[in-house]
């Protein structure tokens, strides 16, 4: 039996819920587990649940639930139909979908494939035309946001990559633009392709090009300090996004809800705030939600449901979250999600000081 085979009969065995669990047991969840697990929720009783809506308005834009699907590369990788996939699967559930810059499905393909609010995420190569190329391309095909990352002056070392000798992989939004073939004897070409493309020299002004090339409205990823978040509004940008980008770049920088609140209090409600990392449950949206959050992103989960059952499987994993918000939305005494405040949870520094 070859291994497509195989890899197939193992995905027809497997459950949404199995490789769900399977997914909030790896290493990487394990950690950010722990934080969530810092927090616990305080729950008001004798109030009226009989009816419970997620709905909010994010940047404008109504969606189901305050979930966001995460910009993730190369969804190909996991599922045939990739991010065509994945952007029904988030049309179907009411969600906001984010595109990769390093899509495996061109922009025009996605915007096609259904109806739905879509933001797009980009880096900035060192060839400037071609993030404005993209940008402009993202924006003509109705793409309601910008999404920044800024994290990324240069790829973080993985060593998987370079031990598995990644290659990089078919970027059709560059075919004919730009092309993606690197050779490297370093193990990943991926890393080595960043390395050639990649802009380290992007700072704050660098933002205001970036407004003067497009009308939509920006969000920076990945703030991880209330420093930088203030800086970030000054910039201009309408949104933050409290990102450790899967904490794949730098190693020992903190989980995202950790450092959420700094960045809430920092930001004092001028524009939204987005955690991203390590959602795993409902309960996590929750926290997120009461810590100050506008809404989640959520991306490693989507992949697993993708690789598993392709649109449905996104769909899967997106209703699993919703459903298990809106119970603990009812069993926590929230009505609506504007209900959730920072009263509903407590760290163990407010418990402990609670016994003194």
């Amino acid at each position: 039996m070859n291994f497509k085979s195989l890899l197939g009969k193992f995905f027809q065995k497997c459950t949404m819920t199995s490789l769900l669990e399977e997914l909030r047991m790896s290493t990487h969840s394990k950690k950010m587990s722990k934080h969530f697990i810092k927090l616990s929720i305080q729950p008001r009783i004798l109030v009226d649940v009989s009816r419970i809506d997620m709905s909010t308005v994010i940047l404008g834009h109504k969606t189901s639930a305050p979930i966001i699907l995460a910009p993730s590369s190369a969804h190909q990788l996991a599922h045939p139909e990739g991010e065509v996939a994945t952007a029904r699967g988030a049309a179907a559930c009411n969600v906001i979908m984010g595109l990769s810059f390093m899509s495996t499905c061109t922009v025009e393909e996605v915007a096609s494939s259904c109806n739905a609010v879509r933001f797009f995420q980009i880096y900035v190569f060192k060839k400037r035309d071609v993030t404005e190329f993209m940008v402009r391309r993202a924006e003509k095909n109705g793409f309601r946001a910008i999404i920044l990352t800024a994290d990324t002056p240069r790829l973080g070392r993985r060593e998987a990559d370079i031990k598995n000798k990644m290659i990089s992989f078919r970027l059709r939004n560059f075919e004919g633009f730009i092309s993606t073939d690197v050779v490297s004897d370093k193990g990943s070409n991926l890393a080595a392709y960043a390395e050639e493309t990649l802009d380290p020299s992007l700072c704050w002004k660098d933002i205001a090009w970036l407004k003067s090339i497009t009308k939509l409205p920006i969000l920076i990823k990945g703030v991880l300090n209330g420093e930088d978040a203030m800086k970030a509004i000054e910039a201009g940008v309408v949104g933050i996004i409290v990102s450790n980008h899967g904490a794949r770049q730098l190693d020992y920088s903190p989980a995202t809800i950790s450092v959420l609140e700094e960045v809430v209090q920092a930001v004092q409600g001028k524009v939204p705030v987005l955690l991203d990392g390590g959602i795993r449950r409902g309960t996590d949206i929750f926290k997120a939600l009461a810590l100050g959050a506008k809404a989640v992103m959520i991306g490693r989960p989507v992949i697993y449901g993708l690789a598993a059952k392709g649109e449905s499987g996104v769909k899967q994993v997106i209703e699993m979250l919703k459903n298990e918000l809106e119970l603990t939305m009812a069993l926590a005494g929230c009505c609506t999600v504007d209900d959730i405040t920072r009263s509903h949870v407590k760290t163990e520094k407010e418990r402990f000081l609670c016994k003194m």
